[in-house]
């Protein structure tokens, strides 16, 4: 990034309004992460004051888009697609759809929901994604949405189109608005997939605006919720180090969440106001 960009955007002081009727949530309005302190760097931001998703930053699927994609790994039942994807009143929504799409994977989905990722929306061994880092401190403010079935999610993969190492800075099902998730997945020595998962008990995430951070170092992981730290992990060695790039979706179903069975409201948002992403100097 174009050091005058940072002091632009450093000078900003992120001016971020509360949207919808929910009372506002502690908000960021220094150019630092909530809750955190020290000489820090902005690196990435988005506040969704554009009236269009800005492309240069963000796609609308994974890395193998093909007039839109899914998850079949963990049996979703959404498809996602980018009209799922828009900006409101200086909101990014990821909107899910109770609605039937036949797919280009051949498949009939009775659901349409948004992603977006600062990766690739294509397989390209060569071309750098649209924003990946390595260690620093990613935050976001958003309202999850409520409902069987429905699985809000703000993650990390790495650059080189695996799956692991995972961060999940934050997950929460809709049917339990009142816990969310933190995880770290790896595969050890012998690739079987091993985890770091907590549950953390907090009030109603769907009622109102939260501020959900993670602090990647190299000695550890720290999770934040409304600027207070809430969980870490310190078994670094187990985890390869790659640049990480940024997601943030809304699925529907699958084997974790469950079929939302009619008792989910469509459509349903997951709302975010702003993702921000900040490095200490000397950091990647």
């Amino acid at each position: 990034m174009h050091k005058s960009l940072v002091i632009l955007l450093l000078l900003s002081g992120f001016l971020l309004a509360n949207h919808g009727q929910a009372s506002p949530a502690p908000t960021n309005s220094s150019p630092l992460p909530l809750g955190s302190d020290g000489n820090w760097m902005l690196v990435f931001h988005d506040d969704f004051e554009a009236d269009e998703l800005d492309t240069d930053k963000w796609t609308t699927c994974y890395w193998w888009d093909d007039n839109g994609c899914t998850n079949g790994s963990t049996n979703e039942q959404q498809w996602y697609l980018p009209d799922n994807v828009f900006i409101r009143d200086g909101v990014l929504i990821l909107q899910a759809r109770e609605e039937l799409v036949k797919a280009s994977d051949g498949n009939v989905y009775e659901y349409t929901s948004g992603i977006v990722t600062t990766g690739n929306s294509e397989w390209k061994e060569h071309v750098p994604p649209r924003f990946a880092f390595q260690y620093g401190y990613t935050e976001m403010k958003a309202i999850i949405p409520a409902g069987q079935g429905l699985w809000t999610t703000f993650w990390l993969l790495p650059v080189n189109y695996d799956a692991d190492p995972e961060f999940d800075v934050m997950e929460a099902l809709g049917q339990n608005p009142t816990s969310y998730y933190t995880t770290v997945h790896w595969e050890n020595e012998n690739e079987e997939d091993r985890q770091y998962h907590l549950t953390h008990t907090v009030p109603d995430l769907s009622q109102d605006w939260h501020v959900y951070g993670m602090e990647w170092r190299e000695d550890a992981i720290i999770w934040y919720l409304d600027g207070k730290q809430i969980a870490s992990y310190t078994e670094m060695e187990n985890l390869k180090l790659f640049d990480m790039y940024l997601l943030l979706n809304l699925a529907v179903g699958g084997e974790w969440a469950g079929d939302p069975g009619g008792q989910a409201e469509f459509p349903a948002e997951f709302q975010i106001d702003y993702v921000s992403v900040w490095q200490r100097p000397g950091q990647n």
